[in-house]
């Protein structure tokens, strides 16, 4: 995740056209969906439409596709023939999942491909097929697409081969990161759409729904805070929760006990406690919210930090609504919340 400060600078840099920022980021244009590189000679977007990004395959998994003016996957000095071909190839056909004969009908050679992607972009060309897939199938399950439809239109063609991938695009190789500090993903089936648990061994670190708008920034902002290489598998906390959620929806449990670990400053944490004393089937307002923690000026603030919230459910969010009564916002969607509180007033 790009801190404030470092959007803020990198934004001038981009007004600037500044070379010297290369390779250091990467900005995506929310308004029209385009991954560009900092001396893009393209009209610059406004700031609150840019989404800035370390890494080329962090903007991919967010959807946004390379320009077609400024080539941000191209080396800022030179580029082999050989990357053009492939990067043409896969914008042509983003749902191709790339076989042997594939490369052949292209005439590249499969281990010349890998090599000489990894040295010009940190992936493998396998990993940046599989990353703009990805981001396609994460932007139509957003758009409020099914997830049964997004896999097939991004050619994967059992669901568990594609929540392999969708856990498989979560990490890093440990090497990559210097450490062996290792957080498991897994794909959790509930119903009221699929969701994603993080965890270690001991505690839970995330649980979102798959389609919440900005997950991948989420998934990213946690590997960077622990140093942690994110891989698909389970824990016995991924196992706890995955059972509670059933129980939860089938009326059989109203407090969950699998173990968490927060992450965030001493407000957030306060806030996301106090949404925890929320009695099951009741709700509050920001402002009754604030008042409980002692800051009952602090509504706004109260009210990020429950937007900051990475354990949906288990920390209730969904139990705040406006002041007015209306349900107010939430990451999951306004009508999964409204249901979410429907089912704990008088089940689902």
């Amino acid at each position: 995740m790009i801190a404030p400060e470092n959007a803020r600078e990198y934004y001038q840099a981009l007004l600037d056209k500044n070379p010297e920022y290369e390779g250091v980021f990467y900005v995506g244009v929310k308004t029209t969906g385009v991954l560009c590189r900092p001396t893009c000679p393209a009209r610059k977007p406004n700031f609150e439409n840019c989404e800035f990004f370390e890494t080329a395959q962090g903007a991919l998994l967010a959807s946004f596709r390379p320009c077609q003016r400024c080539r941000p996957l191209s080396h800022p000095n030179h580029v082999s023939e050989l990357v053009q071909t492939l990067v043409k190839a896969v914008e042509d056909d983003p749902s191709r999942r790339w076989k042997d004969k594939d490369f052949e009908e292209l005439s590249v050679d499969a281990s010349t491909a890998r090599r000489q992607f990894k040295k010009r972009f940190g992936m493998t060309f396998v990993e940046y097929a599989r990353a703009r897939r990805m981001g396609l199938a994460m932007k139509q399950i957003r758009g409020g697409d099914k997830v049964i439809n997004a896999q097939i239109d991004t050619g994967y063609e059992s669901s568990s081969g594609f929540r392999d991938a969708f856990s498989r695009i979560m990490g890093a190789a440990p090497s990559k990161l210097g450490h062996l500090n290792v957080l498991k993903a897994s794909w959790l089936d509930t119903k009221l759409g699929p969701m994603i648990a993080i965890a270690d061994e001991d505690a839970l670190y995330l649980l979102e729904f798959v389609d919440r708008r900005g997950l991948e920034r989420e998934v990213e902002r946690l590997r960077q805070k622990t140093k942690s290489a994110i891989l698909p598998g389970t824990t016995s906390p991924i196992h706890s929760i995955e059972k509670e959620l059933n129980q939860y929806f089938n009326g059989e449990l109203k407090a969950f006990k699998t173990p968490l670990f927060l992450l965030g400053s001493s407000f957030q944490k306060r806030v996301w406690e106090e949404l925890q004393r929320i009695p099951f089937g009741e709700t509050r307002s920001y402002a009754e919210l604030a008042k409980a923690i002692g800051t009952p000026s602090a509504f706004r603030a109260v009210a990020n930090a429950n937007g900051a919230n990475q354990i949906a459910l288990v920390i209730p969010c969904h139990r705040v609504i406006n002041t007015n009564g209306e349900h107010g916002g939430y990451g999951g969607g306004v009508v999964r919340k409204k249901r979410l509180i429907n089912h704990e007033k008088q089940g689902i």
